[in-house]
């Protein structure tokens, strides 16, 4: 999937990410900049950084619990929802919005960023037919568009074989797979340049999920959009992602390159998560799981969060500060053994 290429002729080919934070933040179309999260006097995400460019996709993977939604409610200016806050910067289109107003985002939220949830009943009105719910959404952002026929060709796009069939259905009469393209094409609806899709092939079966991310790859270059996604499957990223960002109890463990990332990891738990993953493992080898479960937030401080659950655990990575550390052009790494482990 990472060779496709727009249909469009005047589309020029995907591009690549690589830059570092500060060098990518000329380009970026999103750019997370040291983002903490709190909530309920506790900090839930801890020093995450990343950008994306348009036509670049962006993944943040890692168990629950990582904080990987957090980090998408931040990119939506939505944390207020939940009572959480924020420090760190947000920078949309170059545009800073880590002090913006609710007004502010309510701009952004549906025309500059589009967000693609993973339960796709969850966000369908059941009672409304598909059409409505279309042309509802495209009058919010430009009340003197042809509703229906930007409907239908919204539909199309996201590659419906009978547009006008879905137009006219309700949710429940759509597969699955059919109403995932409907919460995509409704993303769309605003013409967004970033896209922000999280854990959008849950409960898809294997085939349809390839059909859900080959479209999302497509739309990623033919709508020159950035799209940043969400999720724990590491075969799902493989096949779409040019960056990887590895996350881990609310923190940022490792960030590069897809194809460096998983061929070359340097933290433990990025080679743990490699390590039980059916996909990378070579044939006939036995996969080995992760031993425990995720510490709880009460007990993370600035030590190694993951320390409880590494096989090369030594004291000092239970007494020394983990920063993440720039190991190269757009590659970071939080460990202080990484270089050693190699």
């Amino acid at each position: 999937m990472r060779a496709l290429r727009s249909t469009s002729p005047e589309a020029g080919p995907r591009q690549r990410g690589g830059g570092d934070i500060g060098e990518a933040a000329v380009e970026a179309a999103v750019e997370v900049e040291r983002l903490s999260v709190r909530l309920g006097g506790r900090e839930l995400v801890t020093d995450v950084s990343f950008s994306a460019r348009a036509r670049e996709c962006v993944a943040l993977v890692g168990e629950s619990g990582s904080g990987k939604t957090l980090t998408c409610r931040a990119l939506l200016g939505s944390l207020h929802r939940i009572g959480a806050t924020m420090t760190g910067a947000v920078r949309i289109l170059g545009r800073d919005m880590s002090a913006a107003s609710q007004k502010e985002w309510q701009a952004v939220r549906g025309t500059t960023i589009g967000f693609v949830p993973q339960a796709s009943m969850a966000g369908l009105d059941p009672v409304m037919r598909i059409g409505k719910q279309l042309s509802e959404t495209i009058r919010l952002h430009d009340r003197e568009a042809d509703h229906r026929g930007r409907a239908l060709e919204l539909l199309e796009h996201v590659e419906i074989a009978d547009p006008a069939s879905a137009y006219r259905s309700f949710p429940h009469q759509l597969s699955g797979g059919m109403r995932q393209r409907v919460m995509i094409a409704l993303a769309l609806a605003g013409r967004p340049s970033i896209l922000v899709a999280d854990e959008p092939t849950t409960a898809l079966d294997v085939t349809v999920e390839r059909a859900i991310l080959d479209l999302l790859a497509r739309l990623c270059v033919d709508q020159d959009m950035a799209l940043l996604l969400v999720s724990h499957d590491l075969a799902v990223v493989r096949s779409i992602a040019d960056q990887i960002n590895v996350m881990y109890a609310g923190t940022q463990m490792e960030r590069g390159a897809t194809k460096d990332v998983l061929t070359a990891a340097r933290h433990p738990y990025t080679r743990a998560l490699l390590a039980a993953d059916p996909a990378a493992a070579p044939a006939g080898t036995r996969l080995s799981g992760i031993a425990g479960g995720v510490a709880d937030p009460s007990t993370w401080d600035v030590t190694c969060r993951f320390a409880g659950r590494c096989p090369h655990v030594t004291e000092s990575c239970r007494t020394a500060g983990q920063e993440l550390v720039q190991i190269g052009t757009g590659a970071a790494v939080r460990c202080t053994r990484w270089e050693e482990l190699a």
